[in-house]
């Protein structure tokens, strides 16, 4: 492509991102972890709508779930059921974390955990079990970000400076407005992300079909690629069994940033309305994924499937719409890394550093901050530049990894006899055979490594906090007044 406009386009999102970002500040200071961290629990019902939309709905959604239906077909439809399980678990559990937060002062999630099982060590474990998740995260989008610059300057940009220019831009407004930054730039990404995918998925299937309906490209799929629409799918690799496993292993991972989302609310009342909401911004994901279709027909030698938007883009749409995809695209990426980053940050921060190092919250406070950047150029940006892999396979891993803290959340919510030592027992088994089967042996028989991570890990869980002591009673009551189900303060015990 010869024109300038795709490019120049892009980068003015990216200045226009970094304004807001940096404007977000608004005059406070960053040198607290209640307000780098979790913006001072400030946030209304909207910017909290789309932080929590924009920060769920990432690259994938423009790249990694469009490859996935190029090249394995209604596999791709995974990622419908994970967002609709994400909106209810907003939504139930989003108010009882706002509530710990607020009663008790936690700002991160390893914290709630430290906390309920009145270990610091079990905090630090939790903290960096999910930095591996969220890192494997983070360098998903950062890849995306940098394909995305290195697509729109048609070569001029290579993917390992594109990865820099991205982390740098980041980098500023992160350090100087915290999960204020986030906020803003999230709302206004996920404005962006919505009317550019809807933009594009109905330009190109006017230009694919003749019309306006998603109906003519899978009828045309079923005439001619009818693999496409049942399972393992046209490559044959995508088995019901890891398919099935795949979406239970993303059901079950909390991811930190989540949690640090709900307790930058205002109220507890503010998440459940910004949850009810959630439904409907999930629709940008639907135009994205049938371009990817059409891409079957249209592109067929297509060498890398997760370039299938921006290639179909390219070849059929006007450059200013090429633009605003690779900006839409941008936003997509960057307002999923950036919370990953910061969580990351501020949970090695002050679960893994403070306990060890004794810091007080203000020195805590600054670290936080200063630490994304080693983070994002010593750990990101060489993996990112390596490109291990496809996008989507590596959200999975990392989710994989993720799932392991399961225990510590079954704990917090549901059995109050789950103890220290059962919940590290459970995660250090389930993490070490997620790695083997991740690393050695790659999803034996078919089954995610995450799941043969959880198989192990929960058995040892409930075995190893049956037989060592629990939690102090006053502790446990203390959460389960808050986090019990309805009607009761603990399991079978009625609210008198």
């Amino acid at each position: 492509m010869s024109s300038a406009w795709p490019l120049v386009i892009t980068l003015l999102y990216v200045a226009t991102a970094m304004l807001i970002g940096l404007r977000a500040r608004a005059g406070r200071s960053m040198n607290s972890l209640e307000e780098w961290g979790v913006a001072g629990r400030s946030m209304g019902p909207v910017t909290l709508y789309l932080l929590i939309a924009a920060g769920s709905v990432s690259a994938y959604t423009f790249m990694g779930a469009p490859g996935w239906a190029y090249s394995k077909g209604v596999a791709v439809f995974y990622v419908a059921i994970y967002l609709a399980y994400l909106a209810l678990v907003a939504w139930y559990f989003g108010p009882k974390v706002w509530q710990f937060g607020e009663q008790f002062g936690h700002v991160t999630q390893a914290s709630a955990i430290a906390d309920r099982y009145q270990s610091p060590a079990l905090g630090a474990l939790s903290a960096l079990v999910m930095a591996v998740g969220s890192v494997a995260y983070a360098v998903l989008q950062t890849i995306g970000s940098a394909y995305i610059l290195f697509v729109m300057s048609g070569g001029l940009i290579p993917v390992w400076l594109g990865v820099l220019l991205v982390l740098a831009c980041i980098a500023v407004y992160l350090y100087a407005s915290g999960q204020r930054a986030i906020g803003r730039t999230n709302a206004f990404q996920g404005v962006l992300m919505l009317v550019v995918a809807w933009a594009v998925g109905l330009w190109a299937i006017h230009s694919a079909t003749g019309g306006l309906s998603f109906a003519g490209v899978f009828e045309r799929i079923a005439a001619e690629n009818p693999e496409f629409l049942t399972l393992p799918g046209a490559g044959g690799d995508m088995s019901f069994s890891f398919w099935t496993t795949s979406i239970i292993v993303s059901m079950f991972s909390f991811m930190p940033p989540v949690w640090t989302q709900w307790m930058s609310a205002s109220s507890a009342r503010t998440i459940r309305r910004s949850a009810t909401w959630l439904p409907t911004y999930y629709v940008v994901i639907l135009p994205m994924v049938v371009v990817g279709f059409i891409g079957i027909f249209s592109l067929p030698e297509l060498a890398r499937a997760d370039t299938v938007v921006l290639e179909y883009a390219m070849q059929h749409l006007p450059v200013v719409l090429v633009g605003l995809l690779g900006a839409g695209t941008l936003a997509a990426s960057m307002s999923s890394s950036e919370p990953f980053i910061h969580s990351v940050s501020l949970s090695v921060s002050k679960d893994v550093l403070q306990p060890l190092l004794k810091l007080s919250e203000g020195a805590t406070a600054k670290l936080a901050r200063l630490l994304i950047l080693p983070i994002m150029f010593l750990v990101i940006a060489p993996l990112a530049i390596a490109e291990p892999g496809s996008l989507v396979m590596i959200l999975l891993v990392g989710l994989g990894f993720a799932s392991q803290v399961l225990p510590a959340f079954i704990g917090m919510f549901f059995w109050p006899r789950a103890s220290r030592l059962g919940v590290m027992a459970g995660i250090l088994g389930g993490f070490i055979v997620t790695v083997a089967f991740t690393t050695l042996w790659r999803h034996p028989l078919g089954i995610h490594a995450g799941f043969w991570g959880l198989m192990v890990n929960l058995p040892l869980f409930v075995l190893v906090s049956l037989v060592t002591p629990a939690t102090r009673e006053e502790v446990v009551e203390r959460f389960f007044r808050i986090s019990a189900p309805r009607g009761l303060t603990r399991l079978g015990k009625q609210v008198s």
